[in-house]
């Protein structure tokens, strides 16, 4: 009881501080209620922008004291006749001084010189910041649309009725002493191939090669049950339509490179050898030690990792991302499209014009039928159920049977011995600064493969090796096919000529003259 009696006590005393002037101060006025324990209340009349006024007016007054502040520790700590500043400074500070003394005679007379001069400053300094401003490019650039160009492929029906878009380099068929089929990569098409590869290398080394769209790519027709082998059967139809009767070589290409390692799995027996620049494999290949996978995916972006995921787990996001990118109509960037991080010698590649034109044909063709279907059908091929592992394409003894007596058996009767596998001889080159496909990809199919040829190129990256590149294209040309020999010579056609009885008869009437005088000149003689 004595401590409640207390408490009303001291809010009485409190109450009678409290007279009508000091309760009311521009309109607001204060009351005490013993309901909220004490605690003086703004009136309803009150307003408050005059709250936010008078913050604004304490935050002025205190930002004042503080620069007050600083100025005086300024003044006593580095503006000291002792100071190093002043010491080294102030010398240099008179002599400029004294020479811009003259400009003084242009202010009124009634203005302190430094207050001037510093205010002058002041403006010069942001007029300068408004003029730069100004004169830096504020304004977005212009979108370059896609276009929609002619047809221009050579077309294929294959055995289901699909068309397949193609087309030729290098030498004609009955000519080529050496032929080459290149699938395209992820976002190409036909005209992919090897980009700047000239027609004088091709004819030199006597190579034909033929690149075709892959299904719901540029002119060919989509796929509707689309997976490697297919893709591999699509390239043995093409072969025999256009009259590839030997052996060829398979050219893959970072994404596209799926496609020719299905080939060495399923038409082993048609393909002559592979030929790989930063072939691309399956990031979740089952075979990849814990080192190569960190090694992997450590060199992506973040937002290429979650691209595969969504490939992998969710394909069916993926139409989401590809009609804001490529499918937008709108060209872009390469490295913002493929969610990159480029290394400085594919950056200065990509911002070439000839690079840049290059690869907008090649997009415009690659989304000609503007369908996401056939992307995510590619997408997700990448990072599924290949069907096989890179490891089946290694070389080693394959029997009919198991067993310990199959073993004994092949033992001791080697001819009855089948290697599996890829025979043919694989090229891979990679550039050690590929952030794109990263050399760990490479190292692991040299591991599990110990007998292909790895080319590791020191200075290059994911496109500078391949594209628009002469001395490189040589130099693998060189490797693979060895010296150049030219293109075969024409078959001279050996088919005997049926000549018409008429002249048969002329024939020999005329040998029969020509006997009859022979005859009489030897009587006469």
């Amino acid at each position: 009881m004595s401590e409640v009696n207390e408490s009303a006590a001291w809010k009485g005393e409190f109450a009678g501080l409290l007279d009508e002037d000091v309760g009311k101060v521009n309109g607001y006025s204060y009351s005490y209620s013993a309901a909220d324990g004490g605690i003086p209340a703004a009136g309803e009349s009150g307003d408050w922008r005059f709250q936010v006024a008078e913050f604004a007016k304490g935050a002025a007054e205190m930002s004042v004291e503080f620069g007050k502040g600083v100025r005086d520790v300024v003044k006593q700590s580095v503006l000291r006749e002792d100071s190093v500043i002043v010491r080294k400074f102030k010398g240099p500070c008179l002599k400029i001084m004294g020479k811009l003394r003259f400009l003084n005679e242009y202010l009124p007379e009634d203005r302190d010189p430094v207050h001037s001069w510093t205010v002058i400053a002041c403006v010069w300094l942001v007029a300068l910041a408004a003029l730069i401003v100004n004169i830096t490019e504020t304004t977005t650039p212009l979108v370059k649309k896609m276009k929609v160009h002619p047809t221009s492929a050579s077309l294929i029906l294959l055995p289901d009725g699909r068309r397949l878009a193609y087309q030729e380099q290098g030498v004609p068929a009955d000519q080529a002493r050496y032929s080459m089929i290149a699938p395209h990569s992820f976002l190409s098409s036909r005209l992919g191939g090897i980009p700047g590869l000239k027609g004088s290398l091709l004819q030199e080394f006597g190579v034909r090669m033929v690149t075709y769209d892959l299904p719901g790519f540029g002119e060919s027709d989509p796929h509707q049950d689309r997976d490697l082998e297919s893709s591999a059967l699509d390239m043995l139809h093409l072969s025999y339509s256009v009259n590839i009767t030997d052996k060829f070589w398979v050219v893959g290409y970072s994404e596209g490179s799926k496609h020719a390692w299905a080939a060495l799995r399923y038409i082993p027996d048609r393909l002559a050898g592979a030929i790989m620049v930063a072939p691309m494999i399956n990031p979740y290949e089952p075979k990849l030690t814990k080192e190569e996978r960190r090694r992997i995916w450590g060199a992506w972006t973040v937002k290429k990792k979650l691209m595969y995921f969504l490939a992998r787990k969710f394909p069916k996001l993926l139409p989401y991302f590809y009609r804001r990118t490529f499918l937008s109509g709108n060209h872009g960037q390469i490295d913002t499209w493929h969610y990159l991080s480029l290394g400085k010698w594919d950056r200065a590649l990509v911002k070439d014009r000839i690079f840049e034109d290059f690869w907008q044909r090649d997009v415009e063709e690659s989304v000609r039928q503007g369908n996401a279907k056939a992307f995510v059908e590619e997408a997700a091929l990448q990072v599924s159920n290949w069907g096989f592992s890179i490891a089946d394409l290694k070389v080693q003894n394959k029997h009919n049977s198991r067993g310990i007596l199959a073993l004994l058996k092949s033992v001791y009767s080697p001819s009855e011995k089948r290697l599996s596998g890829f025979l043919g001889p694989i090229h891979i080159w990679q550039g050690a600064e590929d952030t794109v496909v990263p050399p760990a990809m490479s190292d692991f199919v040299h591991r599990v493969l110990p007998d292909i040829m790895l080319h590791k190129l020191p200075y290059e990256g994911h496109f500078t090796y391949f594209y628009f590149c002469d001395e490189c294209h040589r130099q693998m040309f060189s490797i693979v096919y060895g010296d150049p020999q030219g293109p075969l010579l024409p078959k001279e056609d050996r088919t005997p000529i049926e000549e018409e009885e008429g002249e048969e008869e002329n024939k020999e009437v005329i040998f029969c003259d020509t006997a009859a005088d022979n005859e009489n000149v030897s009587t006469l003689a």
